[in-house]
């Protein structure tokens, strides 16, 4: 197993000017990390191209990984034409994850305010369709696209594994986040069960989790079901994660664990603290 962090963790701090991308590459190095998952939240390598040989150098310096290359996508557009872009799009971010020397991308695949079954089971298709060019092109490269289950619309664990089966590549699988199933009420432990066969990497958050009728206040946000959640450092949250993370271990998967933090807390402090839970608890299961 190879643990690292989400540059995502790190969002608080680049946002707010405390730190830069090339130095949270350092931070995960100092905490012990063996690898940086790079999602370009606050900057676009096709505005600063330069910015990937200085990722790629400043992690050979630190030592460490660049995992996953983690961006975000939508193949249900209004025309023709915004389709046809939206995966030229992807395809050049596929150019971009070359660039940076990764093995592994994640790319978002579709949003809609309709959720439904109904409107999925349309739209399956048209989203296997974009998917199945991009994994075709990132082959070439040897990378392996995922989609990850987050979003609503393409979150739970069936629809993924829908998902995957039309594209029916052998180079695209799942990002697979143990905690997001909660966003659309399904048990994570059960969920993790059924699609750790089709993970590229993995994601570990966490949540803390109330019911729909007890609003906790500011702070919180509703699952599709109306639960209130709210990001938890990894191993304090509601989630079963020692039952989770046993689950990927008994799987046979051993690469890349991802820390993802997103909760209220100073993100240098929770994510440091889900780093050494993560580790500890992978030892005990």
């Amino acid at each position: 197993m190879k643990l690292g962090v989400s540059s995502y963790s790190l969002y608080q701090a680049m946002q707010s000017g405390s730190m830069t991308l090339l130095e949270v590459i350092d931070w995960v190095a100092g905490i012990g990390g063996e690898h940086i998952e790079i999602v370009p939240l606050g900057f676009d390598f096709g505005e600063t191209p330069e910015l990937i040989e200085q990722i790629r150098e400043r992690t050979a310096q630190a030592g460490i990984a660049i995992s996953n290359y983690a961006i975000g996508a939508n193949f249900i557009v209004d025309s023709e034409e915004a389709y046809a872009a939206e995966i030229a799009r992807v395809k050049r971010e596929v150019d971009h994850a070359h660039a940076l020397g990764v093995k592994l991308m994640r790319h978002d695949v579709a949003s809609r305010p309709d959720t439904s079954i109904v409107r999925f089971q349309e739209d399956l298709p048209r989203i296997a369709d974009a998917c199945r060019e991009i994994a075709d092109y990132a082959a070439q490269y040897g990378i392996t696209t995922s989609l990850e289950n987050h979003g609503y619309y393409v979150q739970a664990s069936d629809r993924v594994q829908a998902v995957i089966h039309a594209v029916d590549r052998p180079n695209y699988k799942t990002t697979l986040d143990v905690g997001n199933f909660v966003c659309v009420d399904e048990n994570p432990v059960v969920a993790v069960k059924k699609n750790i066969g089709y993970a590229s990497i993995v994601h570990v958050k966490d949540f803390y989790v109330r019911p729909e009728g007890r609003n906790p206040g500011a702070g919180w946000f509703r699952s599709a079901g109306g639960q209130y959640l709210r990001g938890a450092i990894a191993g304090q949250g509601d989630l079963d994660l020692w039952e989770i993370l046993r689950i990927v271990k008994a799987s046979g998967y051993d690469d890349y664990l991802s820390i993802e933090y997103e909760g209220m807390e100073d993100c240098r402090q929770g994510a440091r603290i889900a780093f050494d839970n993560v580790r500890r608890i992978w030892d005990e299961v």
